[in-house]
């Protein structure tokens, strides 16, 4: 058996990690990871053949220096990134949240890289492979890693923090999520409340939004003793009201200063400030915080506006939840334009609050008087109540919007990523 001093020596010589064999590229280390409908040990001759170093097993599948037995690869991928993350002996700052991570994590790595090399999550790479890789993915030279948390289950914030070892992190807000896998909000709250109770016990540095109740008894209950606190009411800034026009966020600072971002929501004001105060904490200079976060633009379908030739679009179809759904419906509902469409799909994993949690937002597009609804999705059609109109999928949807071209409209595309309401975007 190869043990993980063996396998970190191993690691620094590589030129990095895979474990998908298709993607295996020269001098790296695979790992045969197992999954439901596969089996990464029956690939390891091919990731060897592509131009793999060597190949992490835990099955009897070959012979030779290049197949490195272990009892677990995936255990084995964890420990490897824990014992690299000690020997870097770099700060980790640890995100997780209901809504809001990834955005959170870019604009506090683009903060922080104007002072800084950093090496953050890339895309959502936030589970239990995901964050061993990113680990895994900073080099002698970074000086401060940003790793995005997620969780569909208790304990595996608790898990990924024994894999990260963060010295520093932030929970964004608790909402309504992974309610098949959490319970309750209650479940919620005890799940992301696991990187509270980490830092706690670690002495890390906790950040915390102090506009939130929630996170703030949060706070008390896992022993949380010095908080840097952030928030809009908590930093005495003022958001300026959207427009069709110019639905992005901007803020009013304490000192006078206005911030315009490239952002779409005023529901992403603490996302901003949870920024400021981690680059404040680093010492990064006011004015390079500011510049980074007036710079960022955010991607993949998250916050973003696009105008096409037809409509201005608000996108923000990567995922959903009951808490995500109803800040930008409300939000949508505070912007001025001459007509509205709201385009939304299905929120998923909600489990058996999954047709009230539905119906919920259906009475906040009455209370709103929305008349321009298009819901996509058997959830939100078992709901569905006239003026909407309904789609079973994304495919039907499109077909209705090649017939019946939608013009001059402030659309707002909102939908769990398994609906894939983006594709409707070529047809608006």
């Amino acid at each position: 058996m190869t043990d993980i001093a063996q396998l970190h020596n191993i690691f620094l010589s590589s030129s990095g990690v895979c474990t998908d064999s298709r993607k295996a590229f020269e001098g790296c280390m695979f790992f045969a990871l197992k999954g439901s409908t596969f089996n990464g040990n029956a690939y390891a001759a091919a990731a060897l053949k592509q131009g793999a170093q060597c190949a992490v097993v835990d099955e009897n599948v070959g012979s030779g220096a290049r197949y490195l037995r272990v009892d677990s690869a995936l255990q084995a991928l964890q420990e490897l990134a824990t014992h690299h993350r000690r020997y870097l002996n770099l700060p980790i700052v640890a995100i997780t949240g209901t809504n809001g991570k990834t955005t959170t994590k870019e604009l506090i790595a683009a903060t922080l890289s104007r002072k800084l090399r950093v090496a953050a999550t890339q895309g959502n790479l936030n589970n239990h492979i995901g964050v061993p890789l990113t680990l895994l993915a900073m080099g002698e030279d970074t000086q401060v890693g940003v790793v995005e948390m997620g969780a569909s289950h208790l304990g595996e914030i608790a898990a990924l923090c024994r894999i990260a070892l963060p010295n520093a992190g932030l929970i964004t807000n608790v909402g309504k999520a992974h309610l098949e896998g959490f319970g309750s909000l209650g479940g919620v709250k005890k799940a992301k409340g696991e990187l509270y109770r980490y830092l706690a016990q670690s002495r890390g540095q906790a950040f915390c939004s102090g506009d939130s109740a929630d996170l703030k008894a949060m706070l008390r209950t896992h022993g949380v003793q010095h908080a840097i606190m952030y928030g809009v009411r908590e930093d005495g800034v003022r958001v300026d009201a959207e427009s069709g026009s110019n639905p992005f966020l901007r803020l009013h600072m304490a000192n006078g200063d206005t911030w315009q971002t490239k952002l779409v929501g005023s529901y992403n004001a603490d996302n901003v400030l949870a920024a400021v105060a981690v680059g404040r904490y680093f010492d990064v200079k006011e004015e390079d915080i500011r510049a980074a976060v007036e710079s960022y633009e955010p991607q993949n379908h998250r916050s973003q506006l696009l105008k096409t030739d037809s409509n201005t679009i608000i996108v923000d179809a990567y995922n959903a939840n009951p808490t995500s759904m109803a800040a930008a419906v409300s939000n949508f509902a505070q912007l001025s334009a001459d007509s509205k469409l709201l385009i939304l799909g299905d929120m998923l994993e909600l489990g058996k609050d999954t047709q009230s949690e539905h119906a919920q937002i259906l009475h906040l597009l009455r209370q709103e008087a929305f008349s321009n609804v298009y819901l996509v999705g058997e959830h939100f059609g078992s709901v569905a109540e006239k003026p909407c109109l309904t789609f079973a999928d994304s495919a039907a949807l499109c077909e209705h919007l090649k017939r019946s071209k939608v013009q001059n409209q402030l659309i707002l595309l909102k939908g769990s990523r398994g609906v894939q309401l983006e594709k409707a975007l070529e047809y608006l």
